[in-house]
């Protein structure tokens, strides 16, 4: 091993600069060109189909043959122009990764290329295979995926890529997409019925996501000799760096020339892809970094996160890399998150959650800001549960990242503007040609974009136009996280809707209503708000005071998502039953037993067969040692207190090793899923991961450098 450390090294100091063409100087020349959406439709479909589809889109009604058939001839007609062979439906199985199963163009019988409507619109891939929580048995193994057309086919080398969704044979969903499309669908009702509470020309409310992708690389060479991050994705030993992110120089700091080829790279097949990646940096840690799009749409947005990531993936394999995505791949640094930036917007352009000069145009703000508050506080619970997984359970709370308990952060003005809408007594509508709304003040007053600090502590904050959801993790598929927010922030818009409607039965003005129920939900929700330090100690306390939960780890999070608030809101939001959720529950702790148990399985061995025998033989250099130096009547205490040293870390790491076996067999004989998850958390993970940790990293510090057999940490970390 300590061999293949040192032939890696070698490696990363021979590498040669990858050479990085655009297509063009002007993004604008390429953008999108492998990719077939709404535009590419509109341009190659004759009106009435294109107007057919868009209708079918627009109310969520099924496409019909001919229309499917005209479709299926324009994007065969252009992705064999490009190269294609093959097609497949490209889906979101609950692994959290993106499956496909490609089948040819060409047609052995009719010696021809075909491709009609109805491959375009379903295929049947195998149900009982992937992650499916009992819902499916292994002899009944059909499965369906189903074009979502609002969402743009793209091409990968030879093969077009439809998007779709994944549902049993039954009909239940088995992926993370048909969830989402349903929350989108529920959320365009809510609001869109509060918006006309304000403007009768609103007819649509789309959510839009920005998702900041923070992730770590390292050469391919050094990870290729790291088993833990092969197997894990995250180093499961490792002692610190005498150098980490202590000085704060990496952050916005000059991009490493081999970084910024491999970001330019895969920008630039993002961009052929016609996914906007906008933003690149150097983040906090060494070796972290982050990239960043514009909005779109929520189901686009989460299609492109999930492309993106494997884009990434292929690209760094051309430049002799390795992308972590995994949310704490190193201990002792920062961990990697996935800020899931979400607004709201109209089908006349307006951003429900952008601020204004106007107080007619505030009062829709504060409504939706509101109410978002509302549901958040309501549904927080079920939030942290959304972004509840193995890896991200390092991550959370670890002075680096938002904490597990879920609150907001809203600025200094707003909590001013909220305080005020709450407890003033002198609240009326005043009527004119600028209607504005007295609150102890002239008007609610003019909330400029960014106007206050960000707080990098909080898990939802509100960011100036838009509220970020900053605690899901980078490896998350934010299909999950986000259709929790979408069917919340809709439960409470319909609420508030009904609220409304009673007040204005009992003759009450329209605006002093909407004013009237805001005012209860501020008293109802503050507790939710925190502009201070996530991360102290006294905010925890705090948070107990104010009765907010604090769910550490993630079998106990995922109770959540099968409670009964949480089954009564998924059925009457029409985006789960009961029966899917409980899949999805088993689904979640099965893979957190998974996880934690490879975890697990990766630290036995490389302890018992790496570590181990490697301190041994240097154990017994050093005793040799000793006795030279006892022979030539040299002082060897020094010599005898390392060695003793060694021998109790030696000592430690056989007996947890051993004791961790015994009681991970133990935990596999349980047969509650839930309860097996617990015992893997508490009896397994916490109880000897950290204990081995410790002795393997003091080893680390003992043993020879030329002898040790793992990539350090120093050695992975300073990618030049």
């Amino acid at each position: 091993m300590a061999k293949l450390r040192f032939n890696a090294l070698e490696l990363v100091q021979e590498r040669q600069k990858i050479e990085v063409t655009a297509p063009s100087d002007k993004v604008s020349d390429y953008f999108g060109e492998n990719a077939f959406g709404l535009d590419q439709m509109r341009a190659s479909l004759s009106q009435d189909v294109f107007n057919n589809l868009k209708h079918c889109i627009d109310k969520g009604k099924k496409i019909d043959e001919p229309t499917a058939d005209a479709i299926a001839a324009a994007v065969k007609t252009w992705a064999i122009a490009k190269g294609a062979t093959h097609y497949t439906h490209w889906f979101q199985p609950l692994t959290g990764g993106t499956a496909e199963k490609h089948d040819s163009f060409y047609d052995m019988h009719a010696r021809l290329e075909k491709f009609k409507g109805g491959a375009l619109v379903q295929q049947e891939p195998d149900a009982s295979s992937f992650p499916h929580g009992g819902i499916r048995s292994t002899f009944e193994a059909r499965g369906y995926t189903a074009w979502d057309p609002s969402s743009p086919m793209f091409l990968i080398g030879s093969t077009l890529c439809i998007p779709t969704i994944f549902v049993s044979y039954t009909g239940e969903a088995l992926d993370y997409k048909a969830p989402l499309l349903k929350a989108v669908q529920a959320i365009d009702r809510a609001a869109t019925k509060v918006c006309k509470l304000f403007d009768r020309n609103i007819t649509k409310v789309t959510p839009s996501l920005g998702c900041e992708q923070e992730y770590f690389v390292i050469d391919h060479a050094l990870y290729s000799t790291r088993p833990d991050l092969v197997m894990c994705g995250r180093s499961v030993f490792g002692h610190q760096p005498p150098r980490g992110q202590q000085l704060d120089d990496h952050y916005f700091g000059s991009i490493p020339p081999r970084i910024f080829d491999f970001m330019r790279d895969f920008e630039i097949e993002c961009h052929r892809l016609g996914i906007p990646v906008s933003t690149r940096h150097n983040e906090v840690a060494p070796s972290q970094f982050e990239v960043a799009p514009v909005f779109e749409e929520i189901n686009v947005a989460t299609d492109h996160n999930q492309l993106l990531m494997d884009v990434m993936n292929k690209v760094a394999e051309k430049h002799n890399l390795k992308v972590l995505f995994h949310e704490k791949p190193f201990a002792g640094l920062n961990g990697s998150g996935k800020h899931c930036n979400w607004s709201l917007v109209t089908n006349t352009g307006i951003n429900l959650l952008q601020p204004s000069s106007s107080a007619r145009e505030n009062l829709i703000f504060l409504t939706f800001f509101v109410n978002t508050l509302k549901a958040v506080y309501d549904h927080a619970d079920l939030l942290r549960a959304s972004i509840a997984s193995a890896g991200n359970d390092y991550r959370l709370g670890a002075n680096e990242a938002p904490p597990a308990i879920i609150s907001a952060f809203i600025g200094t003005q707003l909590s001013a503007v909220l305080n005020e809408l709450e407890h003033s007594g002198n609240v009326s509508v005043e009527k004119g040609d600028n209607m504005y709304m007295k609150l102890g003040i002239d008007k609610i007053p003019e909330i400029i974009l960014d106007n206050t600090d960000r707080n990098r502590t909080s898990p939802f904050a509100f960011t100036g136009n838009k509220f970020e959801f900053r605690a899901v993790g980078s490896d998350a598929n934010v299909a999950g996280p986000m259709t929790v927010l979408n069917i919340a922030v809709a439960d409470q818009l319909n609420q508030f809707n009904k609220e409304v409607e009673k007040e204005l039965d009992k003759g009450t003005e329209r605006r002093m209503a909407i004013v009237n129920i805001l005012r209860k939900y501020i008293k109802e929700s503050k507790s939710i708000l925190f502009d201070g330090d996530g991360y102290s100690d006294d905010w925890v306390k705090e948070a107990e005071k104010r009765g907010l939960s604090n769910v550490k780890d993630t079998p106990r999070a995922l109770d959540f998502t099968i409670s009964e608030k949480t089954i009564k809101l998924y059925e009457k939001s029409n985006v789960c039953t009961e029966r899917e959720l409980r899949a999805r529950h088993e689904t979640l702790l099965e893979n957190y037993i998974m996880k934690v148990q490879i975890e697990s399985r990766i630290m036995g061995d490389l302890a018992l067969n790496h570590v181990i025998p490697i301190a041994i033989a240097y154990q017994n250099k050093l005793i040799e040692n000793a006795n030279g130096l006892k022979g030539l009547g040299i002082d060897n205490s020094a010599v005898v207190k390392t060695i003793n040293d060694i021998s109790q870390h030696i000592e430690s790491i056989k007996n947890n090793v051993r004791q961790m076996i015994e009681e991970r067999k133990r935990v596999n004989k349980i047969e509650d899923i839930r309860d097996k998850a617990i015992a893997y958390c508490d009896d397994v993970k916490e109880t000897y991961f950290d204990k081995i940790r410790y002795s393997v990293d003091k080893l680390e510090l003992f043993v020879d450098s030329e002898a040790w057999p793992l990539p350090k940490y120093r050695e992975m970390l300073f990618l030049r």
